[in-house]
Formats: C-alpha cells, structure tokens, sequence
C-alpha cells in the first residue's frame, strides 16, 4: 500500500500536504491564524496530522500526542503593541491638587495587556509597577491609576507610561507635562490705605500681583455689592483699577487669581465725604473782654 493524502488541520482549516521527492517528506506552506496564541488553552493553536493510505487506513496525531506532540504545538505572536491614553492629567494642566490621581489606559485586541509591564514614571524617578498602580479591567485592557504616595512640589512635571502585551510587543511610550499649583498669587494693594477718607468720588485702585507657577494673574475689583470687573494688569504685574465712590463707608474688594484657579483676595474700607462741616453755634466768654486780657472761645461744629 502507498500513501493517499496527508493533511493538516490548523484553526479549523484543513490543508493538503504534497510530496517533495528531494526531501521524502509531505509538505505544505500555511497562513498561520491571524491572532496570537496566547489566548488558546496552553497559548499555543493545537496543529493535527492525518494520513490515509490507498486502502482508507487512516493514521492521526495532534498535540496530545506523548511523542510528536510537542512538534505539533504552533505559536503565534502578534506584531501589533498595545495601544496607551492619558486621560489625567492633560498636557499643560495647572493642578491645585499636589498628589493628583494619574489615570490611563492600556488596551491590546489579541495577545492581551500583560499587566506587570504596566509601569509610570514620574520626572526623572523610578518606574513605579505592581500594585501601586490601581488596574480595573476593560474591554481589551485596563484602566489604571496611580496617586503618587509624597506630594508633588509646585512647578512643571512630567509623567511616562509604558506597557506591553502577552507576546512581547512594547506599546509606544506616552507622556504629559503639567504643573502643580498649590500656592494663591501675591496681591499687594497699595493704594488706597485701608480707613482712607476722601472728598474725591473717583477713586484708582492699584497695586501688584505675580505667581511664580501660573502666570498670568487677573484682577478683579468689586465696589461696595456691585458686580466685580476687571483690572488692567501690565506685563510687570502692576494694575489699576478706577472705581466711583458713593457717599458714606465704601468697601473695596479686590481678588487676584492664577491660571490654576488659585486667588488672593485683600478688602479695602474707603470713606467718601464731600460735605463741609456746619458751625452751628459761637460763644466768647468773657465778652466784652478788657484790653490785654483772655478770652474764651467756644465753638460748636458738627460734620
């Protein structure tokens, strides 16, 4: 008897093997599956030879096999790398919050995300990994979060994400730069004095602010419960504001804030008094006086 036809069976798909007289052996070129193995109970795709003979004897071997078994185990990686989004924070965020809770996610659509790749590194530190890194799973992958365990100092920082799948594949690094900013703008008001009286009506507010972190610093000034509008402020941090008083105590409340959202507030209480004093009444005691001698001068006055 002779040799039929020998097949293999690969993901379902059965193919033909031919025989190559050089060699002796049946042979064939196959597409591996298009998915990695690494999904497949014992991450490999489980391959089956079968071989009939002109009298329908049929011989068959697969992965179970206790001898040609482990040549009939076919691993598949994939070539793709999974795929990172910082969702938090932002490129360029001003953050008030010194340990802001870093979110991202990881997603890979075949081998899978291998999770202990999943690391964050923070400015020029260590990467962090394991259990730190919060992992929840989804579809394709993780959502993660990290809060850092020591605050942050003011200023710029940038963090780095890295992850790679099952079979290896390291997706691209990402990262994002913000800046903390847990620190209110300076406000230095320096006119008017606070209990400042005046028969003037307009009054200019002004003063200086700065922020060393989030620049640039708007100002508002509010007079008395009127709406609060705003200052002009100048490249140096200087700004004015002119406000009309009404007669009577007037407050002034000025409010500095940074980009971050940070502010300063300072209040300002001013008098306005446009009315002369009365002179009500005017006794001179003795009256008349005798030459060279004193007197007495008594004056009533009320404002």
């Amino acid at each position: 008897m002779s040799v039929k036809t020998v097949q293999a069976i690969v993901n379902g798909q059965t193919v033909n093997l031919s025989y190559n007289s050089s060699t002796g052996r049946y042979e064939a070129t196959i597409t591996a599956p298009g998915k990695s193995s690494y999904s497949q109970s014992g991450h490999y795709y489980g391959v089956t030879v079968r071989a009939t003979d002109d009298a329908n004897n049929t011989a068959t071997v697969d992965a179970s096999h206790s001898t040609l078994g482990g040549s009939l185990q076919l691993k598949v990686k994939e070539r793709v790398a999974p795929v990172i989004a910082i969702t938090y924070p932002t490129a360029s965020a001003l953050i008030t919050n010194n340990k802001p809770g870093i979110t991202w996610t990881v997603t890979d659509d075949d081998s899978g995300v291998n999770p202990s790749t999943i690391g964050v590194t923070i400015d020029s530190g260590s990467k962090i990994t394991g259990d730190s890194i919060s992992k929840t799973a989804i579809s394709g992958g993780y959502k993660c979060t990290y809060t850092p365990g020591t605050a942050l100092a003011d200023g710029s920082h940038t963090i780095k994400i890295d992850a790679s799948d099952y079979d290896g594949n390291a997706a691209s690094q990402k990262s994002v730069t913000f800046k903390i900013d847990t620190v209110p703008p300076t406000l230095s008001v320096t006119s008017p004095v606070d209990g400042f009286v005046t028969n003037q009506a307009a009054c200019n507010v002004q003063g200086t602010t700065n922020d060393l972190t989030s620049s640039p610093v708007s100002v508002t000034v509010k007079l008395n419960n009127g709406n609060a509008e705003a200052a002009t402020v100048a490249s140096n941090g200087s700004w004015s504001k002119v406000v009309t008083l009404v007669e009577g105590s007037n407050t002034i409340t000025i409010v500095a804030t940074d980009s971050a959202g940070k502010s300063t507030t300072v209040t300002r209480t001013v008098k306005l008094d446009t009315k002369a004093p009365a002179i009500k009444a005017v006794t001179m005691t003795p009256n008349p006086v005798d030459a060279g001698k004193t007197f007495v001068i008594s004056v009533e006055v009320t404002d």
